[in-house]
């Protein structure tokens, strides 16, 4: 919604009409005294309607909405041409008063990029109208059940963030394939825990060899082509190759990993440029000195600031950092990545409406969703969620891969089978790559209130015990432990559990209760790790509780502690951290 569009002159800036109240600390429309009366709605008409602007940037994205500004309204007899004393904010005019909202929820993170991630979206700056604007500048994209079909604010969920290699937008030719129909090119999945006390931003490379699996995609008359799928390629070819869609991505990625996409979002190279501009400018650091020729990037050593074409092409280089090889890349890119949230985040940023406009201009026209959550509701509702992760709780890491042994001359990788699966674990089981002191909180809370109560005596305890994930053998030896030390003699060995876990886990039923706090204490159990639920039936036919000893397991006798799982050893930032390129 424009100032004309509103009764204004053509000169004056969205942003400047929303004035911070410093009674209620919100924003709030202020229309000057200029404003022209006639554009002033009457109190008994209705609202004119009001619906998304062609976002007019020329960059060729598709599936743009167009439409119109709002119309003025009519007349107003002059009895009613009285404005509120300026002490007071400007009531909200019938059908477009903005809707009530705190002041830090002007800001929603989401994640996506040209060849990068990051994508700060503004929900709530201008109220409902304006919300519906940018919703207007958004693209979607029916992935069918490849991803959810709604959003759920109460639950973890996984956002797979897509920058594409299409060259569309002023100034992108130098930058990915010539011609290429938008392939996959920088790929971060972000998962985002139940409690929203953290998140892990997992970069996959671009040059991992997967096996993409068939794909229905819905074409433009509504009929739905299954593209067919293809076994050992790069993970880039998920998206754009043979019409495969976003959705074809996430399928990729569930069958690499076994870890389920909720959602995508996805940007071509603009949005770097654009969203950097709207900050004015992101602080990045390299080590040495850099004048790489192919991106034309050119920087000291030190601390500098990108925007625009010189920060694409700081996320854009290969040759200048490690090895020149896409791995390095992405190392950089999440630096980048971490610098460009915490400007996000700064009060600079946050208390800037003019700031806070133009950062949701540029993300939505550079935006692609499923239309699960193209609407400006659910966008909005992601935002709050997003919020609330603390910067210092993202972790951005890798997935752990090698070179691909195939090759004579190594120019893909392949998922490294020692490291990768814990990983890929422990984000399906919502398990933090940091510790956060909220997850601590809420385990004491948990050991507190399953631990306290009477407790059996070992010989009473009945368990059987399965190995989910522990080293080969760990299950007999943890049963000798238990009959010949410990005194559970009504132990026995149930063999491997039908899944791999991260956290060694107790279920047992209510009137087991006494047993479970017996056997918690003997191994070292915290209450988050004892799983109320149903007993089992043992190879006598008598009921039993089940231990399952996951990823965390430390050897027969050794106390356990399921507040944390040792990663593996991995190259990880965290989102508050402040790195230099090398």
């Amino acid at each position: 919604m424009d100032a004309q569009g509103r009764g204004r002159a053509e000169d004056v800036d969205p942003a400047d009409q929303w004035v911070l109240n410093p009674r209620t600390g919100e924003y709030e429309l202020r229309l000057s005294p200029s404003a022209p009366r006639s554009a002033v709605p009457g109190p008994r008409r209705p609202a004119p309607r009001a619906t998304a602007a062609d976002d007019g940037d020329g960059d060729g994205t598709a599936g743009r909405a167009k439409g119109r500004t709002a119309t003025p309204g009519h007349d107003v007899p002059p009895q009613r041409r009285r404005r509120p004393a300026p002490e007071e904010p400007a009531p909200g005019r019938r059908g477009h008063r903005p809707a009530k909202k705190k002041s830090k929820a002007k800001k929603a993170l989401l994640w996506t990029g040209g060849t990068t991630a990051f994508v700060v979206l503004v929900a709530g700056v201008g109220g409902y109208v304006y919300l519906k604007h940018l919703e207007g500048n958004v693209a979607t994209t029916d992935v069918g059940n490849a991803g959810a079909s709604s959003f759920k604010k109460d639950e973890a969920f996984n956002i797979l963030i897509i920058g594409t290699d299409k060259r569309t937008g002023e100034g992108n030719e130098g930058y990915g394939d010539k011609g290429s129909v938008g392939h996959a090119d920088t790929n971060i999945l972000l998962h985002v825990a139940k409690d929203r006390s953290n998140a892990t931003a997992l970069s996959i490379p671009r040059d991992l060899i997967v096996d993409v699996p068939d794909c229905p995609t819905k074409q433009e008359d509504g009929t739905t082509k299954v593209v067919p799928g293809t076994q050992g390629v790069r993970f880039n070819t998920s998206l754009g190759e043979s019409g495969r869609d976003a959705g074809c991505t996430m399928r990729t990625v569930k069958e690499a990993t076994g870890i389920t996409v909720d959602h995508f979002m996805m940007a071509d190279f603009n949005a770097v440029k654009t969203l950097t501009t709207a900050v004015d400018g992101v602080d990045v650091c390299v080590e040495h000195a850099v004048d790489d020729p192919k991106s034309h990037l050119v920087l000291p050593a030190g601390e500098s600031k990108v925007e625009g074409e010189q920060a694409l092409a700081f996320v854009r280089t290969r040759h200048a950092f490690g090895n020149e090889g896409d791995l390095d890349r992405i190392k950089v890119q999440q630096q980048f990545l971490g610098s460009l949230m915490r400007k996000m985040s700064s009060s600079d940023t946050l208390t800037s409406p003019t700031k806070l406009v133009k950062l949701a201009e540029a993300a939505t026209k550079a935006l692609t969703v499923d239309s699960a959550i193209g609407n400006v509701g659910t966008l909005k509702d992601i935002a709050l969620e997003l919020k609330k992760v603390p910067t210092k709780n993202i972790t951005f890491t890798t997935v752990p891969v090698v070179d691909n042994p195939a090759e004579k001359v190594k120019a893909t990788v392949v998922v490294n089978e020692t490291k990768a699966p814990q990983v890929f674990d422990m984000v399906r089981n919502d398990i933090s790559f940091t510790e956060v002191r909220q997850q601590q909180k809420q385990e004491a809370a948990a050991v507190a209130a399953r631990l306290k109560g009477a407790k059996s005596a070992p010989s009473e305890v009945r368990v059987r015990v399965l190995n989910g994930g522990a080293p080969a053998g760990s299950a007999q030896t943890e049963l000798r432990y238990l009959q010949t030390e410990a005194g559970v003699t009504k132990s026995e060995n149930g063999g491997n559990a039908d899944a791999e876990v991260a956290r060694t886990t107790l279920e047992y039923a209510p009137d087991q209760a006494d047993q479970a706090r017996a056997l918690a204490e003997i191994l070292g159990l915290s209450g988050a790790a004892m799983k109320p639920g149903e007993s089992v039936v043992n190879s006598q036919g008598l009921p039993t509780m089940t231990l399952t000893l996951g990823k965390d397991f430390k050897g027969a006798g050794v106390k356990l502690n399921a507040t944390s799982v040792k990663t593996p050893d991995l190259e990880k930032s965290t989102a508050d951290e402040q790195l230099c390129a090398s």
